[in-house]
């Protein structure tokens, strides 16, 4: 998959990605708008699951920016199986709805970042990216909902921490508890974000999380968040 902001020379790397939503109205200016956009790609727009799977299949595709209710086979499926088949295909939903049901479904099913459609252009821009180099992107409304989800589940979660946690991944911990992502956290503690995401993968390898949503919850279940 490409890097979403740049190669090892500096160079930007550009993202190929296929815009899902069963409403021409909608799936047809923000593929235009996207289509502007430094660095991105649009290889194709997709009225539902079906033709999201068929341009996966078809061709190199990133990022998937996903509706969730569209026709045959909605978002939470069509993100199910591009998981399954097209691992290196990143999914960001992009939905009117934003109750717990549909949070926790779309990121159980593989989505690596989720919007509602009150998201302006340069947050969904910048999900798509961040989705492209592997990290996580919530809409505050969203981490907020998915937090207190967490938390009425945390307590069948072990609290204990491996005791080869440095403080520093701690910390990090903590804030990734507190829905932050990568470069809120970069800045909170003064370092870069190479030095965020190096921190992420020693601590996830250590502690055996396998993604953010588990990082939330091992968080609240330590009382770090």
């Amino acid at each position: 998959m490409s890097d979403a902001t740049s190669d090892q020379d500096g160079t930007t790397q550009r993202l190929r990605v296929v815009v899902a939503d069963d409403q021409a109205a909608v799936r047809e200016p923000l593929a235009a708008v996207l289509a502007l956009s430094p660095g991105i790609d649009v290889v194709a727009a997709a009225a539902d699951g079906d033709q999201v799977l068929a341009a996966a299949a078809s061709g190199p595709v990133d990022v998937v920016l996903m509706d969730l209710r569209m026709p045959r086979t909605d978002g939470i499926e069509a993100t199910r199986r591009l998981a399954a088949e097209h691992p290196g295909v990143a999914v960001v939903v992009l939905t009117t709805y934003a109750d717990d049901d549909s949070v926790l479904a779309a990121l159980g099913a593989g989505a690596r970042g989720y919007l509602t459609k009150n998201a302006g252009r340069e947050d969904i821009v910048r999900a798509i990216r961040a989705a492209g180099a592997g990290q996580s992107v919530l809409d505050r409304e969203v981490q907020d909902r998915l937090l207190a989800a967490l938390r009425t589940t945390a307590p069948g979660i072990p609290s204990a921490l491996p005791e080869d946690i440095t403080p520093r991944e701690r910390e990090v911990l903590a804030l990734i508890g507190r829905g932050l992502p990568n470069r809120a956290i970069a800045e909170h503690l003064f370092i870069s974000e190479a030095t965020v995401k190096t921190h992420i993968n020693n601590l996830f390898a250590k502690a055996g999380i396998r993604d953010r949503a588990d990082a939330v919850r091992r968080a609240i279940a330590a009382g770090l968040a």
